[in-house]
């Protein structure tokens, strides 16, 4: 459990959760990441999910014994990693809570809590002895109050939800004791864009602000400590805040009787015969967390729909409506889909992209009840994707 020799890891692994926040699958499961800096004074760096009170006390308590934890450094108010704040008061009642200004409102309306909180501002610094923790605001990433804690001594900063990742870490709680941003890097891009997504400005503000940094090691309140590859995870956020992406195509599509799924498998086809990288979800059945993730790889969007009560077969309004809200930038978009007696979800889905600031990258291929090949010329959009 000892990331160093001031530095101990009491996280925990959840593996029963399905849904992250409600929404996103878990593969792997998740953990939350909670961390002491033990010097002649101890700081507890944020709590975890509430459903792990007694592993939590547990892991305190082999990592100290019985000496007392003076400062609870709160980086993010988020109940995941938040909930267990009052309990770390009742067993240690003298400890004083560490927060941003903006955290102050939260931890009220949250748990109640009004006294013995210390508000901290940029460049601000706590003394444990030998050891000194400086405070960084980074608002909106992703929520308000977020901010990131500066071991200096250490060079370590621990960051929130900052370059955290999907996945338990039941066997590599840092990456230097096996290989593993190979094994998370998809978990990273698909934890960053369901969750940060929205916030590519905010973290490219964060990234310049912390760049002045000597950094060792990154200890995020999600997934693995970053030793070895700290380089390639923050090289990898810089990329996913600037939207940046490789060239390649994330196929969406819902289908109600599989006639716009059979112009979707055409089109895969299509890609795959010219050596284009795509890859496609079926939104009726698939959660769009997969989705989301290949949006923020590749540098097109073709997106399949038939028309519903005159609009826009709801799953996939639903997927546009996310990328959309994620201010989702510097993308192609291509339409297509069936309809029965009048058509419209095309040019719903092109004008809805269009006025986000997506390329259109030609008129959308809409057709009249059955999919007939020789009459929707998926070749022709492959060759058109291809060369642009």
């Amino acid at each position: 459990m000892d990331i160093s020799e001031r530095i101990r890891y009491v996280g925990v692994n959840d593996l029963d959760k399905v849904l992250f926040e409600s929404q996103w699958p878990l593969k792997y499961g998740i953990s939350y990441n909670s961390y002491l800096v033990v010097d002649e004074k101890i700081a507890l760096i944020d709590t975890v999910d509430i459903a792990f009170k007694k592993e939590f006390y547990e892991n305190i308590r082999s990592a100290i014994g019985e000496r007392t934890i003076d400062y609870l450094v709160v980086n993010h108010m988020e109940p995941d990693h938040s909930a267990l704040i009052s309990f770390i008061r009742s067993e240690y009642p003298n400890i004083e809570i560490v927060m941003n200004p903006k955290a102050v409102p939260m931890i009220n309306g949250f748990q109640g809590i009004t006294d013995n909180i210390t508000a901290v501002k940029d460049g601000d610094e706590l003394n444990l002895g030998h050891t000194t923790l400086r405070f960084y605001a980074i608002p909106m990433v992703h929520w308000p109050e977020t901010m990131v804690t500066y071991c200096v001594e250490e060079k370590t900063a621990f960051s929130g939800d900052a370059f955290g990742s999907f996945g338990s870490v039941m066997n590599c709680i840092t990456d230097t004791s096996c290989d593993t941003y190979e094994k998370y890097q998809d978990e990273i891009i698909r934890y960053y864009s369901n969750i940060v997504g929205k916030f590519g400005q905010p973290v490219q503000n964060a990234l310049k602000k912390l760049s002045s940094l000597e950094l060792k090691r990154i200890c995020p309140t999600h997934g693995p400590v970053w030793e070895t590859h700290l380089k390639e995870v923050v090289a990898l956020y810089d990329k996913m805040s600037r939207y940046e992406t490789e060239k390649g195509v994330c196929i969406v599509y819902g289908s109600m009787y599989g006639n716009t799924e059979k112009a979707a498998l055409s089109l895969a086809d299509e890609l795959k015969s010219r050596g284009v990288k795509y890859a496609i979800h079926n939104l009726s059945f698939e959660n769009p967390s997969y989705a989301y993730e290949d949006v923020f790889k590749y540098s097109i969007i073709a997106a399949g729909a038939p028309t519903y009560n005159n609009d826009i077969f709801p799953p996939v309004r639903h997927f546009l409506y996310g990328v959309c809200s994620r201010f989702v930038r510097n993308h192609s978009f291509f339409s297509f889909g069936s309809y029965s007696w009048a058509g419209g979800s095309v040019k719903l889905m092109d004008e809805m992209m269009a006025a986000h600031g997506f390329c259109i990258l030609t008129e959308g291929l809409a057709f009249k009840q059955g999919y007939r090949k020789e009459e929707c010329d998926m070749g022709a959009v492959a060759d058109l994707i291809k060369q642009s």
